[in-house]
């Protein structure tokens, strides 16, 4: 089978096999993997997603440092292609999507039945495989441990990246009154057509200024839940716009620079800080992460959320991924597939 392997840690914008420097060999004869317990069920992959903690674990930047050479990518969707004795839940064509630590980015994967979901009717199976990364960490982010609900504002930064844009989508679905950060003229007008209460383009305007105008008008005191993927200055000038009571969503750091949330004003204003690291609850809390992605399926069948799809590319062009990843081109999410879209789509 076609399998992408990393080799040595290093810049996944390079092309496999290209030079010394690729951390990436690209195989056409990698082994199939073999079914690997009664319960176990092999799916031919579809699709699979690029997320940046992706990015990270190539260059060896990530909290998880699996050893070497492994097989990265987490999301994926794709049809069952073969079941174990024991498997009650699938039956080969079945269309699912999953996620996995490590494996997605080759044409087969193995996952025990307890880990797949079934893709709905008439949902698009490239768009099954975006989901669960990106609008996993929105969801369980916002609606199990921030508990988001119709009187409240909320802030998103990042708001066109692939987890920024399910925060977006996911909020409106909650009720919220939403305001998206992003930079960039095409960006901006993408989240207004979602609907989204306030958009700050941050090419040309202040989010400070911007957002407490916006606060004013609509007669808001501030924002209630603030969900930020990016860290940095950002932070630290939307920590200015936080309501009393209000709830700090951490989830990454795009920006690279780790922010500080003085101790002392969450303190004086009883903010709420959460650290949301989404895989970590496949050990902890694994029932969480099931009810969410089950719940993800059925607005995504029932046409609540829509997946953008900003990209996509095969494998051989894994690095022109990481490339629109990292640049920042995309406006929701970077795919890669192993059929028929094999040349580069853009909506860009």
């Amino acid at each position: 089978m076609e399998a992408l392997l990393v080799r040595k840690l290093g810049d996944p914008t390079l092309p496999p096999n290209a030079s010394e420097n690729s951390p990436f060999d690209l195989s056409t004869s990698h082994p199939i993997p073999n079914l690997g317990s009664p319960t176990s069920v092999r799916v031919r992959v579809k699709a699979t997603s690029l997320n940046f903690a992706n990015y990270l674990q190539v260059l060896g930047k990530y909290q998880e440092k699996p050893p070497l050479p492994f097989i990265p990518g987490s999301d994926y969707s794709g049809v069952v292609d073969a079941v174990g004795p024991n498997v009650t839940k699938f039956k080969i064509g079945d269309p699912v999507c999953s996620f996995a630590a490590l494996g997605s980015f080759a044409q087969f994967i193995v996952a025990d039945q307890s880990d797949l979901f079934r893709v709905p009717d008439g949902c698009d199976l490239v768009a099954a495989g975006a989901l669960p990364v990106a609008y996993g960490t929105s969801h369980v982010a916002l609606v199990h441990r921030a508990q988001l609900h119709p009187n409240q504002v909320l802030m998103v930064l990042g708001a066109a990246g692939g987890v920024g844009l399910s925060a977006v989508q996911i909020g409106k679905v909650c009720g919220a009154t939403v305001i998206a950060v992003a930079r960039g003229n095409e960006k901006v007008q993408f989240l207004k057509s979602l609907g989204v209460d306030h958009v700050v383009d941050l090419s040309n305007a202040n989010v400070i200024e911007s957002v407490k105008g916006f606060l004013k008008s609509r007669k808001l005191k501030g924002v209630d839940v603030l969900y930020d993927p990016v860290g940095g200055k950002l932070t630290k000038d939307s920590m200015k716009l936080l309501n009393w009571g209000a709830q700090i969503l951490v989830i990454g750091f795009a920006s690279g620079e780790v922010p500080i949330i003085p101790a002392n004003i969450a303190l004086v204003k009883n903010w709420t800080i959460h650290g949301l690291y989404w895989g970590s609850h496949k050990i902890y809390q694994p029932n969480v992460l099931g009810d969410s992605l089950k719940e993800l399926l059925s607005w995504l069948s029932k046409g609540l959320i829509a997946i953008n799809i900003s990209h996509t590319f095969s494998l051989a062009e894994a690095h022109l991924a990481f490339t629109a990843l990292k640049d920042r081109r995309a406006i929701g999410k970077v795919m890669i597939t192993f059929d028929d879209g094999r040349t580069l789509k853009s909506k860009l």
